[in-house]
């Protein structure tokens, strides 16, 4: 849409149901982020204290960031339809930091302060390798093919954006179910079912199921109100520095999941451009790095990134202001303490369905803006995520049960039909496996050999320094299994 160039908006009447979903894509986030920290030991104080005002602060900035950006694309295009770029915490971050960083420190220190600055070490790394990344991105995104792009991140939507969701949604249809199908019908199907946006309508009524059939407490959300205290993030260097000592094992791990988000915000880019709104890479990349470190240096081990469903948001009618909204809304209730009170006052199951919404549309866009004879590519870029989600599924269950893989055996796992040991070497870097797929695919396809074969070096080279297949950052941490999978197959597919 073209208009005058003085009256570009922050905010439009579009922009609510976007700030409902991406909002509420942010909570739910952070809602499991405290389950998870509460889970490994880490104390209230901390968590609601410290680490949550502590992120709400970064997504803060993060929206304020790409709010200015995309009012700038506004007025230089005099365009009304620019969507801002969606942004939050990084997913699959969120539960490696946890898991690997801060519960293995609390289980060898006792100290859960000690696990708190030993991830903010982490984090601190992790940002400043993101920061470099920024000066190489643009080329990245210049030479890799659309379906790597859009077929890696199709594959991350419908399995870790997707599919626990819908599980958990199944285990409680009353609530879940409903709210799938106002969002479905609203949001897929044009429908208005009532005058208020369909995000803000789905919630209510999954919420008024979820008290009405009796799966809320009403002493729990009574307690919650306890938790109700200002807490305004705290800047501290020292608390880096303090734990670089106890993360020296784990410091080394930065590099792949550093990379992890430099290939994923290039991803998301990809997803906006074809979207209609191109942005610059080198800002964006910065911007996330930046927003990281400055997270770690208040107390947020959590990475901010660019998020999935920019098309979405943008198909809703979300502009400008539904990012900055978000940020706001975010910052509101993480330094009020209104995160534990919300645990206890909405069912999951009542925002989940969002999530659900977003992988339907992420997955689609793969398909959608390939040619027909590229869809192997996209298809194939899926299998590694697959693997990587899999594989997370049965180390979560041994861990809960007090086990794990290793302890059981993989020769065990696999006479019960699960190749876990072939499994585990796909799914290591698995963003950057599936890309590596659909590029040596895609160029397969339109029988570009030469880049072929340096891409198959350049997997033989991450592979080499374990940044793929393997569990360890090092050299020759790709063992033979990897070095001979990509060297044999430069040699057999240029021969």
């Amino acid at each position: 849409m073209m208009g005058p160039v003085n009256k570009i908006k922050l905010w439009q009447k579009t922009d609510l149901d976007g700030f409902f979903g991406l909002f509420t894509n942010n909570l739910t986030n952070i809602l499991v982020m405290a389950t998870l920290l509460i889970s490994v030991g880490m104390p209230p104080n901390i968590v609601f204290g410290f680490i949550l005002p502590a992120v709400g602060l970064s997504i803060f900035l993060s929206s304020v960031i790409y709010s200015t950006m995309a009012y700038r694309k506004a007025l230089k295009m005099k365009r009304h339809d620019v969507t801002a770029l969606p942004s939050g915490t990084s997913v699959t971050h969120m539960f490696l930091v946890v898991y690997f960083i801060m519960g293995p420190v609390y289980q060898s220190t006792s100290d859960p302060y000690i696990a708190w600055y030993a991830s903010l070490a982490w984090g601190f790394i992790e940002g400043t390798i993101e920061l470099i990344g920024a000066f190489f991105g643009e080329k990245i995104k210049k030479i890799m093919p659309r379906t790597a792009m859009l077929g890696s991140l199709a594959g991350a939507s419908i399995t870790f954006i997707a599919m626990n969701p819908a599980f958990k949604i199944f285990e409680t249809p009353h609530i879940g179910l409903i709210t799938l199908f106002i969002i479905l019908v609203g949001w897929f199907g044009k429908r208005r079912i009532i005058n208020l946006p369909i995000g803000l309508f789905a919630i209510l009524i999954g919420t008024t199921i979820g008290w009405i059939s009796g799966n809320m407490d009403i002493e729990n959300l009574v307690n919650s109100f306890n938790s109700l205290t200002i807490s305004i993030p705290t800047f501290s260097i020292d608390r880096i520095m303090n734990g670089l000592q106890e993360s020296k094992p784990f410091l080394v791990s930065a590099i792949p999941l550093g990379l992890y988000n430099i290939f994923e915000t290039i991803d998301n880019l990809e997803s906006a451009e074809v979207a209609g709104d191109k942005y610059n890479t080198f800002w964006t990349m910065f911007s996330d790095g930046l927003t990281s470190i400055i997270a770690s240096m208040f107390g947020s081990p959590f990475p901010t990134a660019v998020y999935i469903g920019h098309p979405g948001w943008k198909e809703i009618g979300a502009r400008i202001g539904y990012t900055l909204a978000t940020g706001i809304g975010l910052v509101i209730i993480t330094w009020v303490g209104l995160i534990n009170l919300l645990l206890n006052a909405i069912p999951l199951e009542a925002i989940l369905p969002i999530l659900i919404y977003i992988g339907l549309v992420i997955g689609s866009q793969a398909f959608q803006e390939v040619g027909n004879k590229y869809i192997p590519a996209v298809v194939i870029a899926f299998i590694p995520w697959i693997a990587d989600w899999g594989k997370m599924i049965i180390e979560n269950t041994l861990v809960a049960l007090n086990t794990n893989p290793t302890e059981v055996g993989f020769d065990v796992i696999r006479k019960a039909g699960v190749e876990f040991g072939g499994m585990t070497s796909l799914s290591n870097g698995s963003i950057i496996v599936s890309m590596l797929w659909a590029s040596i695919l895609t160029f397969i396809i339109d029988n570009k050999f030469n880049k072929v074969f340096y891409t198959v070096i350049l997997g033989s080279i991450f592979s080499f320094f374990g940044l793929i297949h393997s569990t360890e950052v090092g050299i020759n941490k790709g063992g033979g299994y990897g070095n001979k999978l990509f060297i044999n197959r430069s040699f057999m597919l240029c021969v």
